[in-house]
């Protein structure tokens, strides 16, 4: 597969995530790594900056697609078929507007800021 293949298949696997994440049939252990998968995915920051070179990407070239493939391995092939059914169109009318959705990424991510700034000053 081409990167470009590897993007557009990954664009359709993260809505399926998400949608896995609120479906009572798949597992404890797949919904933790469905939500971290779909917390770092949707996440403003990354673990590397995009801005150092190379590096800065290698993090959505390996780490997104590592947490994607895992979670997709610890969800029963149904229930992923299902879930991969329904994300199909689920972006036809654009992508959804629901800001509030970023809150607690950006709740995480202040906490963690003053958690750092804390422990380097104080």
């Amino acid at each position: 597969m081409t990167l470009k293949e590897n993007a557009k298949k990954l664009k359709q696997n993260i809505p399926a995530v998400f949608l896995a994440l609120k479906d009572q049939d798949t597992p404890i252990a797949a919904k933790l790594v469905a939500a971290v998968t779909v917390a770092y995915a949707l996440s403003p920051i990354d673990l590397i900056p995009d801005f150092i070179p190379v590096l800065g990407y290698l993090d959505d070239l390996i780490l997104l697609p590592a947490l994607t493939a895992l979670t997709i391995k610890l969800i029963p092939r149904e229930v992923w078929e299902r879930n991969l059914k329904c994300a199909e169109n689920m972006w036809a009318d654009g992508k959804p507007k629901k800001w509030y959705y970023a809150v607690p990424i950006l709740i995480v991510w202040i906490l963690l800021f003053c958690l750092i700034i804390k422990v380097i000053w104080f």
